[in-house]
């Protein structure tokens, strides 16, 4: 059946990192892919997973399935990490809560769930998003439309034309939001923006579909979550995918999880059910070992405090990165103002680099970033930053 079927293009991000590892030159840099690298280029396993991983082995006894909706202590601490321990969420259990493979398997969760419900419903995204949000609700069944939200004249947010736009979805469509750290722009709203918006979405109608990758990686785990808080608080419908690729570095253990918050316990329970007959016939049970490490670590206060430590540690690495980047471009006699890097919150900056730049770094510098030069910042490190930083020069004076 293949002879006559042309090759699928290659994933835009992933397809990246497989040219990354073919070049030869030594001086490579990865700033494509979104995966943490400490100052030594590696991405690490963290201490506080290393040691529920060893409690994990000492004391599992079974490797028997998960429950469709995965561990219950898992879905419990998922929700604390979300809404906070004293939420009127959790108390009033008007939330379900299930794992899934990763975040991208959380909003594939959700997404079918909907479609199963409401198929004539849009979806719109951020201008721009993730690229695999249009690939994940499209695959879903969706039809996908966008609003406003980068203004690149100014690298910041377009707030008044993304509220503008905002305005005019109907009621039943989704609106996918980026909880913090946006990917690709990096720009986040504020807290009183995060307001007009929640507000926005109970008078209009529409749902919000949350995607909060980076809880912890903007200002803090408990800053991180605010947007989720003012939704949650409106009392309406609303879905937070949420992963722990990034926070935990439990990339390759697929942990993420798929929330549902309700008006009322009664519709989660009924939500609940529906998620577990869309996993049924998609994975049938998450993956436990993922989950069961982050469950130990957010139960245990000593390894939940190590974790704090580390994710601390994670964040602040990479606002150094930015800072040394807007230094080093400018002691190479840049020119522009790029203060705005430092202005962008969590892995990522949206440079604004020109396709020509971008090409060039990557042919003749082998350094690799997305198109429209979306940068991991992660990937900068001490020992690279005056490589990038003159190599980013010499591409912008040709």
């Amino acid at each position: 059946m293949w002879k006559s079927i042309q090759p699928a293009p290659p994933d835009s991000i992933l397809g990246l990192t497989e040219e990354f590892k073919k070049d030869k030159n030594p001086d490579k840099v990865n700033l494509g892919v979104g995966v943490y690298k400490d100052d030594a280029g590696n991405t690490p396993v963290l201490r506080c997973v290393k040691a529920a991983e060893k409690e994990l082995v000492e004391t599992q006894k079974s490797k028997s399935y998960l429950p469709i909706s995965g561990d219950p202590a898992y879905a419990a601490a998922v929700q604390r990490l979300l809404f906070g321990t004293k939420s009127e969420v959790i108390n009033s259990a008007r939330a379900a809560t299930v794992h899934a493979p990763g975040g991208t398997g959380a909003l594939r969760v959700g997404a079918d769930l909907i479609h199963k419900f409401n198929p004539e419903a849009r979806v719109w995204v951020s201008s721009p998003t993730w690229a695999n949000h249009n690939g994940i609700f499209g695959a879903a069944g969706f039809e996908i439309g966008s609003y406003s939200y980068y203004n690149a004249a100014n690298k910041g947010l377009d707030f008044d034309r993304m509220f503008s736009d905002l305005e005019k979805i109907p009621a039943g469509d989704i609106v996918v939001l980026h909880t913090c750290c946006h990917n690709p722009s990096g720009v986040d709203l504020n807290p009183d923006q995060w307001q007009e918006v929640a507000a926005l979405a109970v008078q209009k109608g529409w749902i919000p579909f949350l995607d909060f990758a980076y809880q912890g990686f903007g200002d803090g785990v408990i800053e991180d979550r605010f947007a989720v808080e003012q939704f949650a608080a409106a009392g309406i419908d609303c879905y937070v995918a949420s992963s722990f690729s990034k926070n935990f570095g439990l990339y390759n253990e697929r942990t993420g999880a798929m929330t549902v918050v309700t008006p009322s316990g009664e519709e989660a329970t009924v939500a609940m059910s529906h998620l577990k007959t869309v996993i049924r016939t998609n994975y049938s049970n998450p993956p436990a070992h993922g989950g069961l490490v982050a469950s130990i670590i957010l139960n245990t206060p000593d390894l939940h405090a190590m974790w704090l430590e580390e994710l601390a540690a994670m964040r602040n690495r990479i606002v150094n990165m930015r800072k040394a980047l807007v230094d080093g471009l400018s002691q190479q006699g840049v020119e522009g103002d790029f203060s705005y890097i430092e202005k962008q919150r969590g892995m990522f900056s949206f440079s604004g680099w020109s396709e020509d730049v971008v090409k060039q770094l990557r042919v003749n510098k082998g350094i690799y970033m997305v198109g429209g030069g979306r940068i991991n910042l992660a990937g900068l490190t001490t020992s690279n930053i005056e490589y990038v930083c003159s190599a980013v020069a010499e591409a912008m004076k040709s």
